[in-house]
């Protein structure tokens, strides 16, 4: 890790077909190997059977999911006297919208529908509903913070 300065951040353009930065990110952390082609056309065709599926906005169903996904706490070790505490702490913006990202990327690929983008418009029609697998990944870790709060004096 560099001691100088922190990295600066690069702006990231939105996305072209809705023009919203968070699809543009979204997009970036469902895309492997450099295949952002592949990723817009996963993410475009599940939004696409999302308006379908819900009958409304496909954008306002994807931000919803992304809310109900969101973590507020979650825990990290800290050594203390040669033992490890599981302390709680509060998640920053952005590591939250990266978290909500990444559980339900890899929830989708989990699940066992035939293609990624019905598997992703499914995960997402969960996770607007408030279930599903990313969802239940952000209570275990609110469950997890919570069952580890008499280690928040640790926090630094």
């Amino acid at each position: 890790m560099s001691r100088r300065r922190q990295a600066d951040k690069r702006p990231q353009l939105p996305d072209a077909k809705y023009g919203d930065f968070v699809i543009a990110k979204f997009i970036s952390t469902v895309m492997m190997h450099g295949k952002k082609g592949v990723a817009e056309t996963i993410v475009y065709g599940a939004l696409d059977k999302l308006s379908k599926k819900a009958g409304g906005d496909a954008l306002k169903t994807f931000h919803d999911a992304i809310e109900n996904i969101k973590p507020t706490v979650e825990v990290r070790s800290r050594r203390v006297g040669g033992a490890t505490y599981q302390v709680p702490v509060e998640v920053r913006t952005e590591r939250r919208q990266a978290l909500a990202f990444r559980w339900l990327v890899q929830y989708a690929r989990e699940r066992n529908e035939s293609t990624m983008i019905d598997r992703l418009s499914a995960e997402l029609m969960d996770a607007s509903a408030n279930r599903g697998g990313a969802v239940k990944k952000r209570e275990d870790t609110h469950r997890m913070a919570e069952a580890n709060r008499a280690f928040s004096h640790y926090r630094w």
